[in-house]
């Protein structure tokens, strides 16, 4: 493997874990199997770190193929608690506030869901990396100022109900690049006249590749000690 001509690493990342430690983790392992002290190494679409799953890792001249990367085709299996909200609308955060659930039935849910299906704007979290004036929003969320995003337009292709255990729902989202599934918890809750939250995330494709693709970044110091690596330095 020549990680500096540029390689693509499929993970799956593990819970609690930032994309950047995924990254951080990846490029200890490789310079130090290489022999080099820097390496360029980036990631493709950040998770969150209440969220799991495919995660694509390139590094050296593979870099440059991040962007289209990003712009692949995303599913996730999302687990949604009805009737309580969070500041962040999934677990990073306590309860904010609760609502009823007595009014909603699965058939409810199945027509509701129906309604995301399609082109759809949605006003990113405001505890997301979005920059607002040069700063990221969760930087001023967590200061307590007031974060107001724009609407993006973006296309949810599937949305599919596998669980529905009232009040709580698990879905399968089916998405384009930008789409936040703790704002559309956010949506869904509101849809159905209630709050709702993200109580699990896992994202389980990008493109082509799923989670049975990806490695596990616990086990990828055998992994690469294992594999044949150009560690020669080709520019001296």
């Amino acid at each position: 493997m020549d990680f500096k001509e540029g390689e693509v690493l499929y993970f799956n990342k593990p819970l609690g874990w930032t994309s950047f430690k995924v990254v951080g983790h990846a490029r200890y392992h490789i310079c130090r199997r290489m022999k080099v002290k820097k390496l360029k190494v980036g990631h493709a679409g950040t998770l969150d770190p209440l969220a799991t799953g495919v995660m694509i890792v390139c590094t050296g001249k593979a870099t440059k193929r991040i962007e289209e990367f990003q712009y692949h085709t995303k599913e996730y299996v999302a687990t949604i608690q009805l009737g309580a909200t969070t500041p962040s609308y999934d677990l990073e955060h306590e309860i904010d506030a609760r609502y009823p659930t007595e009014h909603i039935t699965r058939r409810l849910v199945e027509e509701t869901l129906k309604k995301f299906i399609g082109e759809i704007e949605q006003v990113p979290p405001a505890f997301s990396a979005c920059m607002v004036n040069g700063k990221r929003a969760y930087d001023l969320a967590r200061k307590g100022k007031e974060v107001e995003l724009k609407p993006k337009l973006l296309v949810i292709d599937e949305i599919e109900l596998l669980e529905c255990n009232l009040p709580e729902i698990k879905v399968r989202v089916v998405c384009s690049k930008g789409t936040y599934i703790r704002a559309l918890a956010r949506d869904i809750g509101q849809a159905l006249e209630s709050g709702a939250h993200l109580t699990a995330l896992e994202r389980t494709r990008v493109g082509d590749v799923r989670i049975e693709d990806c490695l596990n970044p616990l086990g990828f110091k055998e992994w690469i000690d294992a594999q044949e690596v150009e560690t020669e330095d080709k520019n001296q």
